[in-house]
């Protein structure tokens, strides 16, 4: 198969459109044509086709990952996931996290711990950021060291208890303010002796 033309994308920067005799059009980035020494007029075979498309793909992946993850802080699963959602193959989608994990673009121990601190500063407890960082793909090997970020339950207990309590004589308000709580992950225990405190 012959390559008609090759020539810049207008629509996308950093992107090169490589045009086959055929019309299919392969979009590449610079260093996949440089590094397969693509020029108008060469032939390609299927084989050198098919490298030309992973290599491609990889190019794209790396390139949304790196987008991705200047935009806001991810964890390396999220990261995965949204690239295979934006079309990359799981394969791509891995490596372009790897890369990023090795020049220290993603850390998940780092991320979770600002999650653990963002939400225990929002007053949340540590059953709320276990179920974040489930959510978010955090490997559980790293959620004790990320909840060691958290204030004390009893800190944070009482702080919510001085802005939302009122009358503590009256049960409905005690179960209002214990079903509150236990939604924002604090355990029965902790939640028991703040209120005895705070009453």
């Amino acid at each position: 198969m012959r390559i008609e033309t090759i020539k810049p994308s207008q629509r996308k920067k950093g992107r090169i459109l490589v045009i086959l005799e055929d019309e299919t059009i392969l979009r590449v980035t610079e260093d996949v044509v440089l590094r397969f020494g693509l020029v108008k007029g060469m032939d390609i075979d299927d084989d050198t086709r098919q490298e030309v498309e992973r290599a491609a793909g990889a190019a794209s992946a790396r390139a949304s990952a790196a987008r991705m993850v200047g935009r806001r802080a991810l964890s390396r699963e999220e990261l995965q996931r949204k690239l295979i959602q934006k079309g990359a193959s799981e394969e791509d989608a891995s490596d372009a996290a790897d890369w990023l994990e090795d020049i220290g673009a993603i850390d998940d121990a780092g991320y979770a711990a600002m999650l653990a601190r963002h939400y225990g500063e929002r007053g949340y407890g540590p059953g709320r950021v276990r179920e974040e960082l489930r959510r978010r793909g955090i490997d559980r090997e790293l959620w004790e060291d990320a909840l060691a970020e958290l204030p004390e339950p009893e800190e944070a207990i009482a702080a919510f208890l001085q802005r939302k309590a009122g009358d503590l004589s009256d049960r409905r308000e005690v179960k209002r303010l214990t079903d509150a709580l236990l939604r924002r992950g604090f355990q029965w225990g902790d939640i028991c002796n703040a209120l005895r405190r705070f009453d």
